[in-house]
C-alpha cells in the first residue's frame, strides 16, 4: 500500500488524518507507518460493527473481486436473472467514477448503492458503513459487494463480509493466482469466468489456473462459469445456494458469529438449488 495509489487514504478514513483527525501526519511524516497501521486497525473495528449489522438483519454478505473487466457486475446482472424474485439481492457497487455499474443493477430490479473512490483502488469498511446508509437490508438475503477492479489491495481488507469470491477470466490467463496469490489465498470460491471463451483461447488452461491455486494451499473450489448459458451460471447457483442453506441454518440456531462459508472443491448436492429457496420471512 503506498500514497502514490492512494490505497492509504480512501474517502472513508480520510477524516482520520485529516488536520484535527485521530491520526493526523506529522508534519515531518515520521509516524506514518504508525499511521498506516492505525488505519488498518480503525477499518477492522469498523468492519466489525458493519458485521454486527448484517448479524441483526440476518444478510448473508458476499464480497466479489477481481480485475476489471473480468466480468462482476455481468455475473450478478445473471444472478438476478436467473433468481427470479426467489431471492431478496442487494448490491453496494465500487468503482473509482461513475455510476454505471449500479445503474445497470437497479435496471435489473435490485437496490444497487455506487461508492466512487475517487483514487482509492479498494474499498474499505468505512465506505461500506456509509452506503449502509443509503439502504435498508429489509428483506434482503443476501448483500453483493462488487468491490474495486484490481488484484492487490482489495484483498488486504475486511469490509464486515462473510465470504470472499474471486473472479478468473479465461482471457486474462492462467497464471494470476500464481502472480497476485494475496488475493487467492483470500478467498472462499474462485470463479473461472467467461468459459465460452475457451474454444477461441485455447491457450488457457483450466488445469494450470487450478494447478496455481492450490500450490497456495488454497482448498477454494474452482467453478467453471459463463454467464450467457443457463448451463453455464449453475456451478455457481449451485454454490451460491449451498452457502446460504448454512447461513440460514446458523440464522435460526443463532450461530451466525461463527459462520464459515462451506469450502472444498467438491459440489455438494445435498442443499436445495436456489430455484426451490424460499427467502425468509423479514422479521422486523
Amino acid at each position: 500500500m503506498c500514497d502514490t495509489c492512494g490505497c492509504n487514504i480512501t474517502p472513508g478514513n480520510k477524516h482520520l488524518v485529516e488536520a484535527g483527525g485521530k491520526f493526523s501526519h506529522s508534519a515531518s511524516g515520521h509516524e506514518s507507518v504508525e499511521v498506516l497501521q492505525n488505519l488498518l486497525s480503525e477499518n477492522d473495528h469498523q468492519a466489525d460493527h458493519n458485521r454486527e449489522h448484517f448479524h441483526r438483519h440476518g444478510v448473508l454478505v458476499i464480497n466479489l473481486m477481481s480485475s476489471p473487466g473480468a466480468g462482476k457486475t455481468s455475473l450478478l446482472e445473471a444472478t438476478v436473472r436467473a433468481l427470479g424474485g426467489k431471492l431478496g439481492i442487494a448490491v453496494i457497487e465500487g468503482d473509482l467514477e461513475t455510476e454505471n455499474d449500479a445503474q445497470r443493477l437497479r435496471e435489473c430490479g435490485i437496490p444497487a448503492v455506487q461508492i466512487t473512490t475517487g483514487s482509492a483502488c479498494h474499498l474499505d469498511a468505512h465506505m461500506v458503513h456509509q452506503a449502509l446508509h443509503q439502504m435498508s437490508l429489509d428483506n434482503i438475503d443476501v448483500l453483493f459487494i462488487e468491490n474495486v477492479g484490481n488484484l492487490v489491495c482489495p484483498a488486504s481488507f475486511d469490509l464486515g463480509q462473510h465470504i470472499n469470491v474471486a473472479l478468473l477470466s479465461v482471457p486474462e490467463g492462467d497464471d494470476k493466482p500464481a502472480k497476485y496469490p494475496v488475493m487467492f489465498r483470500a478467498v472462499d470460491a474462485v470463479l473461472l469466468s467467461k468459459t465460452d471463451l475457451l474454444q477461441v483461447l485455447p491457450e488457457f488452461s483450466p488445469q494450470r489456473a487450478e494447478t496455481a491455486l492450490r500450490s497456495l494451499a488454497s482448498e477454494a473450489p474452482l467453478l467453471n462459469v459463463n454467464v450467457r448459458s443457463a448451463e453455464g451460471l449453475q456451478p455457481w447457483l449451485d454454490w451460491l445456494g449451498e452457502q446460504i442453506a448454512v447461513f440460514k441454518s446458523a440464522r435460526e440456531t443463532g450461530a451466525m458469529g461463527h459462520f464459515r462459508p462451506v469450502t472444498g472443491q467438491a459440489h455438494v448436492l445435498t442443499h436445495p438449488h436456489l430455484s426451490q429457496f424460499t427467502p425468509r420471512e423479514n422479521d422486523g
